[in-house]
Order: C-alpha cells, then structure tokens, then sequence
C-alpha cells in the first residue's frame, strides 16, 4: 500500500509526454504521444512496462485513450481507433472534420473532444452513428472519462476540470487542477481505501539550468519534458457554487529591512503590515513575528501587524516581520448568466464604497468612460458583464513590467499594463458599470509543490481583484494570466484562484508608515526609499483531501 494514495506522484520511467489515461485490473495505462508508448504503470514504485513494443509507431500522436470491457479506443490525428487488448493493431472507427483530441467510451457510447470545432461529439460504437455533440467546455485541447452519469473533462490550456452531465453536457462543477497543462484523466478505485481516486496526467516543459562543461559559459537556460501523474482532490460546495481543489501547508514570511537611501531621522512611527487572511480557500494556521515584535489590530475586518518605533536614527539598522503557516487551496465558483438573475438588490454600502473612484482610477477621463460602455455594449447581465470587460481589456493591453502604476487613462492609450495596471483599468470599468470590486493581493509562492522545505522567492509581488455578487458574496478574477496572445481567452482564473495565490489585504493597503499618527506622504519618504523587502515561502507538504 502507498503511504497516502491520495498525495502520491506517480512518476514514470522513460516517457515524455503522457497523453490519455485509463485503468486495466487496478493499473494505470497511458500513452505517450511522442514516443508511441502504451504504457502500464505500477502506482507504487513506478515501474513501467511498455505494452506495444513492436506498435509504436502506429501509436506516435495519440492523444486520448479509453478502455470498455476488452477494446482500446485512441485518437490520433482526426480519427478515433479501437483494437482489442492485446492486439494492439488499431482500426479506424470515425474520422472528424478536424484533429480528434480526447477520447471516452460508456457502454456504446462514444465520447471525442475536438478543440478545432469547440465540441464535443458522441457517437453509436455499434454504428459509428453521431448521436450529438455538446459544447467544449473550455478553450484548449481537452481530454475525457466517464464515471456512471458524468463525463469529466480535463483542458490544459484551462488547467480545469470540468464535471458534466453526460446525457446534456451541461457542466456541474469545475475544478482548478493543482499543476499546468492536464492531459488525461481516469478514476481508479483504491480497494485500501474503498473510495475513488482521480488521477490526472501531466505534460509539459520545464526551464531548467543547463551545465555544459565545453562551453565557456557553462550554466545555459534550457527546457526539458516533465510528465507525472497525480491524484486531484475536489469538495464541491453547490450552496456557495464553487468547488476547493488540493492543497498546501506553506510557511510564509515577510521581513523589511531598515536600509535608506538617504539617512533619515524618524519620531513617532508606525510600520503597518498587512496579515493573511481567513478565506474559504486559506486558513491561517499560526503567525508569530520575526526580528521584533508587534501588536496585531483588525482595521476594516482584516488583521494587520503593526510595529512601533519611538525614534529611527539615520544610522540604524533592524530586521522586522512576520511568518505566518497557511492552509491554501485552489478554488474555482461554477455560476452560469442565469444564476445571478433575481438576486437581491446591491447593498448601498458597497455602492458607496466600491462604485467610487477612491485609488487614482481616472473614471471621469473620456477614454475611460468610453472603454467602460463600449465593453459591455447592450448587456445586462452582470456575469457576461464582467466577463466581457475583462476581455474588453485584454483585447486591449499587453502584459508588461513597470516601476510605478499609472493611471487606467494612461494605460488604456499606451496599450501595455503590469497586473496592478490590468486590475486599475478592470476596477474603473466595472464600477462605472455599476458592479462592486475591489483590489486583492499581495504575493504567489512559486507554483514548485514538489520543492518541500526548500526557501522559494517570489519575483514580483503580485495583485488580483474580486467582484460582488448580491446574495453570494465576492468572488475572484485574475488581473492578467489569462491574457493569452489572442482570443477565446481561458477562464482557469475567471472565479478562481490556484494554491499559490497568497491572500493578504482585500482593498486596504498593504504597508503603511505612519508618523504621528499620519501617513506620511510618498513625496517626503516612500517604503522604497527606506527598506528592503525579503519575502520567502516554504511548502511543507500537500494537504489530505478536504474532511479526510
């Protein structure tokens, strides 16, 4: 028996690419696109045994694999084959207009995802008849299985999956998977266990550290294969619409250090930092301070960590902070147009206080006000309103680094924004369209889960916002992601937020230097002027599936 079923990586020898995922008498098989492999995999020492030796290249290309009874059923390029187990030689069943990418089979029915044409198609497996097809559910390549009523859908381009009816396709529940880039997916039933598991299947490339002794830079930025399977945990909440994914116990500090650019004398002062937050994704396990102490308030309902210093000679040096231990989840809501009609009124105090231009949003310039009508054209309903002004926006910037944010005005003219710029322009949108949003933040632990106690640095800090919903509460939205090249844009982060998203401050600032009880301008002494910032994660280990 593993350890933990339900947080072991399988981790194959010898493949590159798994693509599809099914299971034979309690061992995981898959294919590995590149290489033609049908491989079986043992979950516990990771043996691997190729079934198809003498096949392979028959195999190059597959991309979705499915098991019924004694048929093999792949798709390769635009058709779905099927051969008997065993034989390994496969045969055409039916050949789409475009690529077939995934592949699922119930009985005698017969389940492809295509990417090109945006659906999904079903057909007799008696007949090679087509039933229907239903909508994909997401923007990227995606591949299928199917338990009892549910066809389940993985996307990589969504790092999603989706839980649908298979009878309608109408989608039930959606999942944040905890890697990139899903490729397959199966459930397996753990007879230690006595309970279902659902595996999915990694594929993608890496950076990585190249050293090559010959030349005379020897350490080379390079790229490599990396493909796994892991088990994906999901506890769906229908009340609230959204369901949490795997999680992480993670160790985060924050540390400033007294370091000024220009000697300062200070009287009188008050560091004040933001603290993590309790959310239905994060969980504030314990806080303790580091380098000095500090005395916690609650300002607008969220814990703040508040160092007092009587003078700050020009000379002096301190290291002062805090490290908090998090529980963190993905989570990703589930809500369609229709479950946002007939909700209640919008609160009047969140009119007052997030329909206003209260951060620098340039909501009464021409060019703002005019993107803000433009984005939503005739639309009334506030769902496809938010979605249409967050694609409004990413037709319209390009991701970009800066060293200050500017105005959404500026931004909207230039065409390029940071994430605090992208979320400065969603804000001034919004709220002349009427819907309540607010700035989240601060900071994403690298996206490494398999680097335990091992010091990780984020590279930038990092903002996101959240809308509200009257009647459910406020939900969240990546500021920019999710701004691919060109459309369709994905919607992993559309109401979603992954593992690594580290909740601090909703809408209040996050660091604020008091003097005499006032906040002291940023044009006599700004936080950068003054310190240095050291901010370091630490992942523990994964987390047990919710209520286990």
């Amino acid at each position: 028996m593993l350890p933990d079923p339900r947080r072991h990586t399988i981790r194959p020898y010898g493949v590159c690419a798994l693509h599809g995922l099914a299971v034979r008498e309690f061992t995981p098989i898959a294919v590995d696109s590149r290489r033609g492999y049908l491989v079986e995999i043992d979950r516990a020492t990771n043996n691997t045994r190729i079934l198809n030796p003498n096949q392979t290249r028959d195999w190059l290309g597959t991309t979705g694999l499915a098991l019924w009874e004694d048929t093999l059923w792949l798709s390769r390029d635009d058709s779905v084959y099927r051969c008997t187990w065993g034989n390994w030689q496969p045969d055409r069943f039916v050949s789409l207009p475009y690529p077939a990418n995934g592949v699922a089979v119930w009985d005698s029915t017969v389940y492809v995802t295509c990417q090109k044409s945006s659906y999904i198609w079903v057909f007799d497996a008696r007949t090679g008849d087509e039933i229907t097809k239903f909508y994909a559910p997401g923007v990227g390549v995606e591949n299928l299985a199917v338990r009892d009523e549910e066809l389940w859908v993985c996307d990589s381009t969504e790092q999603t999956v989706y839980c649908m009816d298979r009878a309608t396709g109408q989608v039930r529940f959606s999942i944040l998977t905890p890697f990139a880039s899903p490729t397959g997916l199966t459930f397996y039933r753990d007879e230690d266990l006595g309970e279902e598991i659902l595996y999915v299947a990694y594929s993608e490339e890496e950076p990585y550290i190249r050293d090559d002794p010959n030349s005379a830079h020897p350490h080379q930025l390079s790229f490599r294969d990396r493909t796994f399977i892991h088990p994906l945990h999901f506890h769906y909440n229908p009340e609230q619409h959204y369901t949490l994914s795997n999680g992480y116990l993670i160790e985060m500090s924050y540390v400033e250090e007294i370091d000024a650019l220009d000697p300062v004398d200070l009287k009188n002062l008050e560091w004040r930092i933001g603290l993590p937050l309790d959310t239905p994704r994060q969980k504030v396990k314990h806080v303790e301070a580091i380098g000095l102490p500090f005395r916690e308030e609650i300002e607008a309902g969220q814990r703040v960590a508040v160092f007092s210093f009587d003078k700050l000679d020009r000379h002096e040096a301190h290291l002062f902070g805090w490290k908090a231990l998090l529980e963190v989840r993905g989570i990703k809501y589930h809500l369609t147009p229709k479950d946002v009609e007939g909700r209640p009124e919008m609160p009047q105090d969140l009119r007052d206080r997030y329909l206003v231009d209260n951060d620098n949003l340039a909501m009464d310039t021409e060019i703002v006000q005019r993107s803000a009508q433009n984005a939503i054209g005739s639309e009334m309903n506030l769902l496809r309103q938010v979605l249409q002004i967050r694609d409004y926006v990413y037709d319209r910037l390009d991701y970009g680094i800066k060293p200050h944010i500017d105005p959404p005005d500026e931004v909207l003219r230039r065409g390029v924004g940071s994430c605090g710029e992208y979320v400065g322009v969603l804000l001034a949108l919004l709220r002349l369209n009427g819907i309540p949003c607010r700035t989240v933040g601060r900071y994403k632990c690298p996206p490494k889960a398999e680097y335990r106690h091992i010091p990780l640095e984020p590279d930038f800090n990092h903002v996101w916002m959240e809308f509200y919903i009257p009647g459910l509460g406020w939900v969240p939205v990546e500021s920019n992601p999710d701004d691919l090249d060109r459309g369709p844009y994905p919607t992993r982060f559309f109401m979603g937020l992954a593992w690594y998203h580290i909740e601090i401050t909703k809408d209040n600032k996050f660091e604020v230097l008091l003097r005499d009880g006032e906040p002291i301008p940023k044009t006599e002494l700004s936080l950068g002027d003054l310190a240095i910032n050291h901010v370091r994660f630490q992942i523990l280990e994964e987390l047990p599936p919710v209520g286990k």
